[in-house]
């Protein structure tokens, strides 16, 4: 199976934040399932951004941001939720891409099982199992022990396939919900494709 390389990720996180719209991401699960998404909104994170979990440094914690670019890196917010990052740049760079939806491809009844909370709950939509950074790592299956994943290894589970094609228009906005001072809020650093339904956020249409 085709995946991106190191170079691909080995660039500036926000050239890189663009062009991984509309590549596929993919988590092959134990079983052999295979769950992917086409990638349809990001955000950049970079070195000396104060809404970066790199910014004060290598932690224990944000360790993946600093590693070879290709690395997953999975963290958990709000006692709820777990996102999804890349490291990019350059090892010992704090850098990293927050993918933040997914347009679902493979393995839609597997997601659907990941989100619902009980057998009950009715069948969310088919764009809506990846829209938001922690939706798509329910759905994903995709929690802490996948930070440090190299992407780019040929026996990893998770990795990007690579498109030439985000499948609409891409627009870039501030990024959502972030930390820092009025420049870190205001970066138009948050990238998307829009029209598609599976964008969280506002104005996915524009």
């Amino acid at each position: 199976m085709a995946r991106l390389a190191r170079s691909f990720f080995a660039r500036d996180t926000r050239v890189v934040a663009r062009e991984l719209l509309g590549c596929t991401f993919v988590h092959i699960l134990p079983h052999g399932a295979r769950l992917s998404g086409r990638i349809v909104e990001t955000e950049a994170y970079r070195p000396g951004d104060p809404a970066s979990h790199g910014y004060r440094g290598h932690t224990e914690r944000n360790a993946p941001m600093f590693m070879r670019p290709g690395t997953a890196y999975v963290y958990f917010t709000y006692g709820l939720h777990f996102c999804f990052n890349v490291s990019t740049e350059a090892e010992g760079v704090g850098a990293a891409v927050l993918v933040r939806a997914l347009e679902p491809l493979n393995g839609v009844e597997i997601m659907q099982a990941n989100r619902r909370r009980n057998r009950a709950a009715a069948m969310l939509p088919i764009h809506a199992l990846c829209r938001g950074p922690g939706n798509l790592c329910k759905a994903m299956a995709l929690d802490r022990e996948h930070s440090g994943v190299d992407l780019c290894g040929h026996s990893s589970a998770l990795f990007i396939e690579p498109s030439g094609n985000p499948g609409g228009r891409v627009r870039a906005s501030p990024r959502i919900g972030v930390s820092g001072d009025e420049a870190a809020k205001s970066v138009p650093w948050r990238f998307y494709v829009a029209g598609n339904l599976s964008v969280s956020g506002p104005a996915p249409n524009k």
